[in-house]
């Protein structure tokens, strides 16, 4: 059994490298993407939002069916599953 003996923390990976850039955020109930301006312990701010319905192909320019957000959003770290860029 091979046991990791060392952890160490890098700054400026995970959400921090993606600041200012439009991501998608998979969360335990809905997906969301939008323009990351913040990030905390707890949270992370996105700017004109959008939840996704559908996303049909992955490899499409656009998702299905996006409906935008009225309101830059905040979305709980706790609820989040994955994200990254996708489209």
């Amino acid at each position: 059994m091979k046991i990791l003996k060392e952890v160490c923390e890098v700054s400026g990976e995970g959400f921090e490298s993606l600041i200012g850039q439009v991501i998608t955020v998979f969360c335990a109930v809905y997906i969301y993407t939008g323009k990351l301006v913040g990030v905390n312990a707890t949270c992370i701010k996105l700017e004109k939002p959008s939840i996704v319905y559908e996303t049909g192909p992955f490899n499409e320019k656009n998702w299905q069916d996006a409906q935008p957000l009225p309101n830059t959003m905040y979305i709980q770290t706790g609820m989040i599953e994955s994200f990254g860029i996708v489209k």
